[in-house]
């Protein structure tokens, strides 16, 4: 299968999300989204992208975006995630990891020497016409958020 690419429309999603509910991205159209791909909540990494996109949601909001976290954690594991560290993006839960899958982010991934699958870190932006504007892959966290803003904005 053929990695997602600048152009393709983004694979749709409605997934259950923190606090209740759901989110699907075809009732986000019209407006630029900012998918980020993120393994677990309440890891190191994880939890400074999040913060990150946090501290510049209003930034986004400005410049029309809508910032949502996936990962295949439970909704009640966000909801604690969220809590703890005062997270204001919107998360929704892969758990069956259909959505993952779509953008082709389920990979082997090797740490200490050893070999598993999980969800590699990228970020995707969609435009308001449900296409890829831009891709992230294998994210570095530091200075990411301040990225994809640019991007956004760019738009």
């Amino acid at each position: 299968m053929a990695d997602l690419d600048v152009g393709d429309a983004a694979p749709q999603f409605d997934l259950p999300r923190d606090g209740g509910g759901s989110l699907s991205l075809a009732a986000l159209r019209g407006k630029p989204v900012v998918l980020y791909f993120y393994p677990q909540d309440d890891t190191t990494s994880c939890t400074n992208e999040a913060i990150g996109f946090s501290q510049l949601k209003p930034e986004f909001e400005k410049a029309g975006a809508v910032v949502i976290g996936l990962s295949p954690d439970s909704v009640k594991k966000h909801d604690k995630f969220k809590a703890k560290y005062d997270l204001t993006v919107d998360l929704v839960a892969d758990e069956e990891r259909k959505v993952i899958e779509a953008y082709h982010l389920w990979v082997e991934k090797m740490m200490y020497g050893r070999k598993y699958m999980g969800v590699e870190r990228a970020t995707f932006l969609i435009g308001k016409d449900g296409r890829i504007a831009r891709i992230w892959r294998q994210v570095r966290v530091k200075g990411h958020a301040e990225a994809v803003l640019e991007a956004v904005r760019a738009l």
